[in-house]
């Protein structure tokens, strides 16, 4: 066992009902896990275990060196927040698994002669996109592009967040359209 102290504090997201929880500690390097109460979760024990541990958990995205977490309306985080905070810290501290294999994304394949056009996409989501969305506690992941149709996932705190769709429609779909002319709408991908 190591002395390496583990530290946590906590960053505000544009989500009312989302908090970022920000270790000192790389927890998940190169890749992001998104969890909604009820999804299969056995590859994530973190994620497991904080829903077992606080029934108000709604949504546990987990990237890099935080945990984002999504509660109930009805729940304030002044009431909650230090309860989590402590937990995810004596969890990392303890040397338990975080994220086990993660299972390979269905991919979807998109029209036509498009490879280049997605690759412009994708290059512009790595530069412009994902970094700022990721400040904010969340992830923005490419699904699909078709007949000019972009389709991207919502994950962690953009998730439900109010101000997503701002996000996505003048934010991203401005800057995609502006820089891959073929782009015509940017669309979040449907919740089943």
């Amino acid at each position: 066992m190591s002395n390496f102290i583990i530290s946590i504090y906590t960053e505000a997201t544009p989500n009312p009902d989302s908090l970022k929880f920000v270790l000192n500690k790389m927890l998940l390097s190169g890749s992001s896990v998104d969890f909604e109460r009820g999804d299969d979760t056995s590859y994530a024990p973190l994620a497991t275990a904080l829903f077992e541990q606080f029934d108000f958990a709604q949504g546990v995205f987990i990237m890099n060196n935080f945990v984002t977490v999504r509660k109930q309306p009805d729940i304030e985080w002044f009431e909650v927040k230090s309860k989590i905070s402590e937990y995810i810290k004596n969890y990392v501290a303890d040397g338990k698994e975080i994220v086990g294999a993660i299972p390979e994304p269905e991919h979807v394949p998109s029209s036509g002669d498009s490879g280049e056009i997605v690759q412009k996409i994708r290059d512009m989501l790595d530069k412009y996109v994902k970094p700022a969305v990721e400040m904010d506690g969340g992830a923005i992941q490419f699904k699909s592009f078709d007949n000019g149709v972009v389709t991207l996932m919502m994950q962690g705190s953009c998730s439900g967040c109010p101000s997503s769709t701002v996000t996505l429609k003048s934010g991203i779909e401005g800057l995609l359209k502006r820089m891959v002319p073929e782009v015509t709408e940017v669309v979040a991908e449907s919740e089943i």
